[in-house]
């Protein structure tokens, strides 16, 4: 499973319901763990859970969600900058709420 750090205000908005989507930058690091997961952009629509840590640590907090991908403009409201084009994790729904991991 896919395990990406985010913020606190970005995974407390996620788990609150109130942000939907996750944005990454277009980069070759994300193309690659992105392609492990999707494939290629003909299977982005299709649904795959993804860890969301708060932070790095790996006993951080952490959720589960059930997540399709794409690449296109993000929100600002939601972390993205105006005009920029990004991959995009919608959520579709968190399937385990906030937890610590382990050591």
């Amino acid at each position: 499973m896919l395990t990406l750090p985010i913020k606190k205000k970005w995974f407390d908005m996620i788990l609150s319901g109130e942000k939907e989507e996750e944005y990454r930058e277009i980069k070759p690091y994300y193309s690659t763990r992105f392609r492990n997961v999707w494939g290629y952009p003909a299977y982005w629509g299709d649904e795959h859970e993804v860890r969301f840590r708060n932070g790095y640590r790996s006993d951080s907090s952490a959720i589960t969600a059930v997540c399709t991908l794409s690449c296109k403009q993000g929100k600002p409201e939601w972390g993205a900058k105006p005009n920029k084009k990004y991959y995009v994790l919608r959520i579709v729904r968190i399937t385990e709420e906030a937890t610590h991991e382990q050591k």
